[in-house]
């Protein structure tokens, strides 16, 4: 498994993008300090994605101090377009810069570039075996080739989830999306699914606090 740091002060974009990374066995650690992050040790991880836009000391600097002592490769992950933030990026020694909003299908494949290029890596990082199938004539849905005996509306939510698989399904969407949903039976409906999919330590139906879920396999 490769371990990034992330310097990021915007943590609901962190955690979304942390969640999709590890459908990769990539651990994201997280700090919205930078001076915490800085102080972490930066030589146990394979990886840094720094934010320029950071309380009480600017990227630019915190990625100065990082390659002056560390040869950890370095993406900046920045909402500042500009070109002359790119090219001020990567002379003071970051490895790769993306621009604010992407994919983060463009991030795994950046990270995977350099953890190669770095000799982190020597095999691509594979993703999880886990197999969900659903079955829109039928209504119903298999997990790892086990049959799920869901009700009508577990069926809606599972099937709401999967139409986003990856990426943020929030609440509105799925109460939107069917008509045997509640606002307030919804919790329990996602429990109940982490149940049948024996999911005790909820890795594969995220929540995202007061915003929805998300589903990783």
């Amino acid at each position: 498994m490769a371990k990034i740091l992330m310097f990021e002060d915007d943590l609901e974009f962190a955690e979304l993008l942390s969640i999709y990374l590890n459908r990769f066995n990539i651990d994201v650690t997280v700090y919205e300090d930078p001076y915490l992050g800085l102080s972490s040790g930066i030589s146990k991880f394979d990886l840094i994605i720094l934010d320029l836009g950071l309380p009480g000391m600017d990227g630019l600097d915190v990625c100065q101090k990082i390659v002056k002592y560390n040869d950890t490769p370095i993406i900046i992950s920045s909402a500042r377009h500009e070109l002359q933030n790119k090219v001020d990026a990567l002379g003071y020694g970051a490895d790769d810069y993306l621009a604010k909003p992407y994919d983060p299908q463009e991030m795994y494949a950046r990270i995977l570039s350099l953890l190669r290029r770095y000799k982190k890596i020597n095999t691509p990082l594979e993703k999880d075996k886990n197999v969900l199938a659903i079955d829109k004539e039928l209504k119903t849905v298999t997990f790892n080739d086990e049959l799920l005996n869901l009700t009508p509306a577990e069926y809606d939510v599972m099937y709401q989830l999967n139409l986003n698989k990856g990426s943020l399904t929030s609440r509105e969407q799925i109460l939107g999306s069917s008509s045997l949903i509640k606002d307030k039976s919804l919790d329990v409906i996602i429990n109940r699914l982490r149940q049948k999919m024996r999911d005790e330590n909820k890795s594969f139906i995220r929540s995202v606090r007061g915003m929805g879920y998300i589903l990783v396999v």
